[in-house]
C-alpha cells in the first residue's frame, strides 16, 4: 500500500533494548481496528525488535474467524486499537536466538509455519498444571491492544511477530494455504474438543451429534467420521447441511423443523436408533446458539458427554435440570483455546485429510490485505465457512 494513502500511518520503531533488531526492506503493514463502525487503518511498521525465542513470519494467508467478526461488530469486549486475525500460515523471515518449534527443533528462516492463538508463560500455576491455553499471563494473537514493541500482533498484516511461548508447528509446502490457515484456531480447537470427549467416550462406533455446520462443525464432522464415529450434523441452513454430507456426515437435521418433522434433530436420531445405531453419547456444540446448547443437553444419551465450544460471546443463560444430568450420568465439558499438542495433531490431520475432504473449498473468497473491511463484511454474512486475506496474489495460494 503506497505511503501517500491518507489511511496509511507509520508505527514508531520499538526502543532498542536487548534483542535482535530487524529492519525490513519494505515496511510491514498491519490493518488496525479502532472501533465498531470504523474502517480499518493501514499502519506501517518499518522494523521489529525480536526478543529471545521470537520469530518474524511473513503471512501467506489469514482466514477470518468468527471471533474476528464478533470483535469488529462489538459483540465481545476488546481493547483497541488492535490487529485482528489469529488463523494464518506463513514463512519465517527472521529468527532470534533460542527460537524453537513445539517439537523442540530449532526454527530456521524459510520454514513454512502455523502458530497457536495463545502465548503462554510456561511457568505459572496453570501452565504447570497442563492448561497453558489458560495461562495467568496469557496473550492472544488478534486480541491484544496494539502496543509499542508488539505492533505486529495479529494476522491482518503482512508480517506477524511470533513471540516466545507460542506453539509453532512447521508445515508441508505442498498443503494449500487455504487448508492450513484455519489450523491455528478452528482445527486445533476441534482436536481439543474431540480429545475432551474421547477421554470419556471412545469415538469409534459412537453416535456423535454436532450442532453447527460452520468451519468448526464441518471439521468436527470429518475428524469424528475418520475416527470411526457415526455423525449427525444439525444446522438451520440447508446449504450447510448439504456441505456436511461432503465431510462425512451420516445424517443431517434441521433444528428449526417442527418437533414431529422427520428432519428434526430428535426425529433423525430416533430413526438412526431404530436402524441399529447407538444412542448419541458425544455431543459437540459448536454454534454458540442457546437453542443448540439446550438441544445437546436434552438429547445426549446415558453416560454421554456434551462438549461446549461455541459459547465464546455473551448470550442468554441455558436452564440446566440437575436431576436429568445426574440420572443420565451426563458429563458437560467446556473447551476454550487448545494446547500445543492439539495444534500439532491438527496439522498432522490436515496434511492427509485435505485429500479426503474438501477443506480447501471452505475458504470461499480471498481478498487483498487492503480490502480487510470487505473481507469482514462478507465473513459476517456467513455465506462461506471462511473468508481469506492475503498480502500475496490469490492465484499463488492454491
Amino acid at each position: 500500500m503506497p505511503e501517500h494513502d491518507p489511511g496509511f500511518r507509520h508505527a514508531t520503531m520499538p526502543a532498542l533494548t536487548r534483542g535482535r533488531e530487524v529492519v525490513l526492506p519494505r515496511a510491514a503493514e498491519a490493518m488496525v481496528w479502532s472501533g465498531v463502525g470504523l474502517p480499518l487503518d493501514a499502519v506501517a511498521v518499518p522494523g521489529v525488535l525480536l526478543g529471545r525465542g521470537d520469530v518474524l513470519v511473513e503471512v501467506e494467508l489469514t482466514t477470518v474467524c468468527g471471533s474476528d467478526v464478533h470483535t469488529a461488530l462489538g459483540h465481545r469486549p476488546a481493547d483497541r486499537p488492535l490487529v485482528l486475525g489469529h488463523e494464518q500460515v506463513g514463512h519465517i523471515v527472521a529468527v532470534a536466538e533460542q527460537s524453537y518449534a513445539s517439537n523442540g527443533m530449532p526454527l530456521r528462516v524459510g520454514q513454512r509455519v502455523v502458530w497457536s492463538v495463545t502465548v503462554s508463560c510456561g511457568t505459572c500455576q496453570r501452565c504447570r498444571r497442563g492448561v497453558p491455553q489458560k495461562c495467568l499471563q496469557l496473550a492472544k494473537y488478534g486480541h491484544e491492544r496494539m502496543r509499542r514493541g508488539w505492533e505486529l500482533s495479529g494476522g491482518f498484516a503482512t508480517h506477524v511477530q511470533v513471540r516466545a511461548g507460542t506453539a509453532v508447528v512447521v508445515v508441508d509446502e505442498q498443503v494449500p494455504a487455504t487448508v492450513l490457515a484455519p489450523a491455528s484456531c478452528a482445527t486445533a480447537t476441534v482436536v481439543a474438543a474431540l480429545g475432551a470427549a474421547s477421554a470419556l467416550v471412545p469415538l469409534a462406533g459412537a453416535t456423535v451429534l454436532v450442532t453447527g455446520a460452520g468451519m468448526l462443525g464441518l471439521t468436527a464432522c470429518a475428524m469424528a467420521t475418520d475416527a470411526g464415529a457415526l455423525v449427525v450434523v444439525s444446522d438451520p441452513d440447508a446449504a450447510r447441511r448439504q456441505l456436511a454430507l461432503a465431510f462425512g456426515a451420516a445424517a443431517v437435521a434441521d433444528p428449526g423443523a417442527p418437533t414431529e418433522s422427520p428432519t428434526g434433530v430428535a426425529s433423525v436420531l430416533t430413526a438412526l436408533l431404530q436402524a441399529g445405531a447407538a444412542e448419541p453419547t458425544v455431543a459437540l456444540e459448536l454454534s454458540g446458539a442457546r437453542s443448540a446448547v439446550q438441544c445437546a443437553l436434552d438429547l445426549i444419551g446415558v453416560g454421554g458427554v456434551v462438549v461446549l465450544v461455541g459459547s465464546v460471546s455473551p448470550g442468554e443463560a441455558v436452564p440446566l435440570d440437575p436431576e436429568s444430568i445426574v440420572r443420565r450420568l451426563v458429563t458437560v465439558r467446556g473447551v476454550h483455546n487448545y494446547t500445543p499438542d492439539d495444534l500439532a495433531q491438527a496439522v498432522t490431520y490436515l496434511s492427509g485429510a485435505w485429500h479426503r475432504h474438501p477443506f480447501s473449498a471452505l475458504v470461499g473468497a480471498i481478498f487483498d490485505l487492503s480490502q480487510a473491511d470487505a473481507a469482514l463484511t462478507l465473513a459476517a454474512t456467513a455465506c462461506h465457512p471462511r473468508v481469506g486475506l492475503s498480502p500475496q496474489p490469490p492465484a499463488t495460494l492454491g
